[in-house]
């Protein structure tokens, strides 16, 4: 016996007749309980006063797991009280699912199913299409999904003969969610009005004002060619505008803009910021170019080769290692740069000398660690003040 639950979707008291326990288990004549499928969950309730843990469905009925053993035995009737209030969450969420698949569908090209869940966080769905989901998308996806919420569009759902069911090109077909529904000989497809046909066994409101304020709220890549959409119902939609609708109002604050105008101000200051970090990073490289003209008055001979050594400021292990590289040879054979803090050391060396043999003196004498080739090499995590690694390196 299957559930009753999707097409009484209303139902959430009734009465039955208990056929088989096992254990914590029980299977009654007929229930109105949903099993866990297709990316809802399954309901939850009591039966005669014990919680229902779970609901599933096997070998084509409906089995509930109970939080203790029952009292009541074969035979006895129970009574069914299934939690309304989450009953009609699943209801709204699976509904605007289809909602949002019938506004992909207005969007994207080729568009095709890739699953479905409800969690009581959020709702997902994940779309297969070679067009891009960008924000714009995201946007117009959630502009059309309200706006059938708005139009009151009626939901219907009824059996159909599998091949009438499969030759309608409106229809979509979930098969990664609705297993083996093209196998039967009926097929139960559920359609708001004007918007969308779904093969679906799920539990759905009658109209589509009963779904409530939709947010959509990201989107990510679960697999190759999928683009999962999540969004929120009710309640955590509400919460969720208005969360957004805050840091967008401190924001257009923060600017000084209009609310409308955030992005364009943000752009702006993104731009200033850009050009600010390139101003910023010409000034470091003519103050580390000075650095090492002081530095190349100052070299020491080690072994007939000339060695330059010293600090630089606003350099990190990249800085450094690229000033080294550019100096060697022309300044002295071997180029060893730390910056200011100690952290970092680059060494840049011509033919004569090993790069990577003077780092490992280093770190033998300082800690840290590093390595690099003949040519360049590079430390960190040295523990030493940079005039005592600087002074080891002179001598």
């Amino acid at each position: 016996m299957r559930s009753l639950a999707p097409d009484s979707p209303d139902v959430t008291g009734f009465d039955a007749t208990v056929q088989r326990i096992d254990g914590r288990a029980v299977v009654l004549d007929e229930t109105y309980f949903y099993p866990e499928s297709g990316g809802q969950p399954a309901d939850r309730g009591f039966l005669d006063g014990v919680p229902v843990t779970h609901v599933r469905e096997m070998d084509g009925g409906v089995i509930h797991e109970l939080e203790a053993t029952p009292a009541f035995d074969e035979g006895d009737t129970v009574e069914g009280a299934i939690d309304p209030d989450f009953r009609t969450y699943c209801r709204r969420a699976h509904t605007a699912s289809h909602a949002l698949f019938g506004a992909g569908r207005r969007l994207f090209a080729d568009l095709g199913y890739g699953g479905f869940g409800i969690t009581e966080e959020k709702v997902r769905v994940d779309l297969a299409t070679p067009t891009d989901v960008d924000d714009a998308a995201l946007v117009e996806l959630e502009r059309l999904v309200n706006r059938v919420v708005w139009d009151s569009r009626t939901v219907t759902w009824e059996q159909v003969p599998r091949e009438a069911a499969l030759g309608r090109d409106d229809v979509a077909f979930n098969a990664a969610t609705e297993e083996g529904v093209t196998d039967a000989d009926e097929v139960r497809l559920v359609e708001i009005e004007g918007w969308d046909v779904a093969a679906c066994g799920g539990t759905h409101v009658g109209n589509t004002r009963e779904i409530g304020p939709v947010s959509v709220l990201d989107r990510s890549n679960p697999g190759e060619g999928l683009t999962r959409v999540t969004f929120a119902v009710g309640p955590a939609a509400v919460d969720r505008r208005a969360s957004e609708a805050a840091a967008t109002r401190a924001a257009a604050r923060t600017l000084d803009a209009p609310v409308t105008s955030v992005d364009e101000a943000a752009e702006r200051l993104r731009t200033e910021r850009d050009e600010l970090a390139e101003t910023v990073a010409d000034l470091q490289n003519r103050v580390a170019s000075a650095r090492l003209s002081e530095l190349a008055d100052d070299t020491v001979s080690r072994d007939g080769r000339e060695w330059l050594v010293g600090t630089v400021p606003y350099a990190d292990a990249n800085d450094l290692a690229e000033h080294a590289q550019r100096a060697v040879d022309d300044r002295a054979d071997l180029v060893a740069l730390l910056d200011e803090a100690g952290e970092y050391l680059a060494v840049a060396s011509a033919e004569a000398v090993d790069a990577g043999e003077v780092v490992e003196a280093v770190t033998d004498e300082f800690g840290g660690g590093g390595g690099g080739s003949p040519d360049v090499a590079q430390a960190g995590g040295l523990d030493a003040a940079p005039e005592a690694v600087v002074d080891f390196l002179r001598d």
